[in-house]
């Protein structure tokens, strides 16, 4: 996310590269560039004039330190400006009802009902919470299957009523059957239109006035910038909701919706989708995004879903195998699965300072591991657990069963000898030791 402008930004901050201190020529170049940035990104035209001209003021009453540069204090600068621009802070959702209401809002194909599962199977599992789904889209079928299809997946009830074509009544029966069941918060999605129109804002308002809903959030394809805060500000003229979505942000090489929203409809990014999975949800923190945008990665995320996905119990049992040089393919495909879990590789090795830079022409995929995946599912549990006893017809057997050939499985296999040697000298102190003794001195 963000390639486009983020190099651009780089190519920006090179300007003042060699500069002995921020002159009002040099910083008028540079912003020059960082406005064009901006515009290129599909930021709103004022938003992004206004930006530049705070960066200005800024930068003309600093003095620049000896060991700073120019270039870093710009980029400073423009992080801060950046941060504040997307909303300074983290803003939470309220839920502080009895049960908590929240009403989503938006137009069809931005992604509305496939958020409402992610937020509730967020708020299922990071929270604690007991969720009910509604399904109030009348118009189309399709979007109530799509809804129990969700909720049976993440394990959330769902209530719809097929027969009732009337968005108020089955919004408020549902509220009910939260509070009859002990749902303490209850998830509303509603019908959307292709484009705004009047009669879909007035059933919307009236379902918001039936169940005066604790949370409004406006769900929008990030995708589709400066349309998106368009529709934006026309739904918070009459909603008045309280927070913003940015669904597909993954696909978004540009940034303009995430960029100008905030400024526009003043009402904070709440959370950001990342794919489709029903863990493909983080929630917007500003300053995270704008390391990422300015290249500094965004190491507090990734530790973040890591944590998510480690077992302490689990942990302690796989160090207890590598000590006794026993752990094998099997360890190896779990390891594979739980980061497959964190969410899109290219998207986690973007948060790695440095490394998104490096790897943004590099065409890398969910389907990642898929051929590692596939050898290790042709084998049989035996090898799996005793790596040892893979011989060449075993090999042969493995590359038929997985669709590849003797020599990707012979990689395979040595690079996963290399990797067990590498994991258990890091666990045998004494090896370390020995190991660091015989490294080569330097005087």
């Amino acid at each position: 996310m963000f390639e486009n402008l983020s190099d651009k930004l780089e190519r920006s901050f090179k300007l003042l590269k060699g500069q002995g201190k921020i002159t009002e020529i040099n910083v008028a170049e540079t912003l020059k560039e960082v406005r064009r940035a901006l515009l290129d990104a599909d930021v709103n035209y004022k938003t992004a004039k206004e930006f530049t001209e705070r960066v200005k003021e800024k930068a003309m009453g600093q003095n620049v330190l000896t060991s700073v540069s120019p270039g870093q204090l710009m980029v400073k600068i423009v992080h801060d400006e950046l941060k504040e621009l997307m909303g300074g802070t983290m803003t939470d959702i309220n839920l502080k009802g009895s049960p908590s209401v929240i009403l989503m809002s938006g137009l069809q194909g931005s992604g509305k009902t496939t958020f409402s599962g992610k937020l509730a199977n967020h708020l299922k599992t990071k929270r604690g919470k007991n969720v009910l789904l509604v399904a109030c889209d009348v118009y189309r079928p399709a979007a109530i299957d799509q809804l129990h299809v969700l909720g049976d997946l993440i394990g959330v009830k769902v209530y719809s009523d097929k027969e009732n074509k009337n968005p108020v009544e089955i919004a408020r029966n549902a509220v009910k059957e939260a509070k009859t069941h002990g749902h303490n918060v209850v998830i509303i999605d509603t019908a959307g239109r292709l484009a705004v129109d009047e009669q879909m804002m007035n059933e919307i308002a009236d379902v918001k006035a039936a169940v005066n809903p604790d949370e409004i959030l406006f769900v929008v394809d990030a995708m589709t910038g400066q349309d998106a805060v368009n529709t934006a500000k026309a739904f918070n003229d009459k909603l008045n909701f309280d927070g913003v979505v940015l669904t597909k942000l993954d696909g978004d090489t540009r940034g303009g919706a995430a960029l100008s929203i905030k400024s526009v409809v003043n009402k904070p990014i709440k959370f950001v989708g990342t794919g489709e999975k029903p863990e493909a949800l983080d929630i917007f923190y500003p300053e995270r995004m704008a390391d990422r945008i300015l290249g500094m990665g965004d190491i507090v995320s990734l530790v973040e879903r890591a944590q998510e996905q480690f077992n302490e119990e689990e942990a302690k049992k796989l160090q207890k195998k590598i000590a006794k040089n026993q752990f094998d393919f099997e360890d190896f495909l779990g390891q594979i699965h739980q980061i497959k879990k964190m969410g899109n590789i290219k998207d986690l090795m973007g948060m790695i300072p440095g490394v998104g830079k490096a790897m943004k022409d590099m065409d890398i995929d969910d389907n990642a591991f898929k051929g590692v995946e596939a050898i290790i599912y042709a084998m049989t549990p035996e090898e799996r657990h005793n790596p040892q006893v893979l011989n060449g017809s075993r090999r042969n057997r493995i590359a038929k069963g997985s669709g590849t050939n003797i020599q990707e499985v012979n990689k395979l296999i040595k690079q996963f000898d290399e990797m067990r040697k590498v994991m258990r000298m890091m666990n045998d102190k004494n090896a370390m030791a020995k190991m660091m003794r015989n490294m080569p001195k330097t005087r």
